[in-house]
């Protein structure tokens, strides 16, 4: 799908992207790499499901961060609402012995109640979109690299966990 075109639906076109992040239920280190796969993919068919485009799906042990386009006519409540039950009923099934060891009562569920979701500008996806491909990695070589494309004139100093731009 071309970034720079339009969703056209009958009366009108658009260019909405939503950044949903999720979070394990008790923020729990959950998630092996291969079950972050198995999200990544169920993501991909979620999201055909409501008829948006999964651009990237990527996180860490204890969170996902969904980017993702969608019409205005997608109710996000909804969507969101689905896509939580739905996928953690699809990591419940195929990953239960692993998980028993962390959750004790699956009647909670494998996600947490709250979510976080942000609608995403333009100008901004390519620096969202290597957000989202640099969960996991190396911290501070993500952050300068996030930094650098959104101001390639400014440096980012990080020195002691504080962070300080240089113009």
């Amino acid at each position: 799908m071309n970034k720079n075109s339009y969703i056209a639906r009958s009366r009108g076109v658009s260019r909405l992207y939503g950044h949903l992040i999720l979070v394990t239920k008790y923020r729990l280190k959950t998630m092996s790499p291969e079950m972050m796969t198995f999200i990544q993919q169920s993501s991909v068919d979620l999201c055909n499901k409501w008829q948006c485009h999964c651009i990237d799906a990527n996180g860490e042990e204890d969170h996902l961060h969904l980017l993702f386009r969608y019409a205005p006519q997608l109710h996000l409540s909804k969507f969101i609402g689905n896509f939580k039950s739905v996928s953690s009923r699809k990591v419940r099934q195929s990953f239960d012995s692993e998980l028993r060891r962390y959750y004790w009562d699956w009647t909670k569920g494998f996600w947490s109640d709250g979510y976080a979701i942000d609608s995403v500008g333009f100008a901004p996806l390519d620096v969202l979109k290597k957000y989202v491909e640099n969960q996991g990695k190396d911290r501070l070589t993500a952050l300068r690299s996030v930094a650098q494309l959104s101001h390639p004139d400014l440096h980012l100093s990080i020195e002691g966990g504080n962070s300080r731009v240089k113009g």
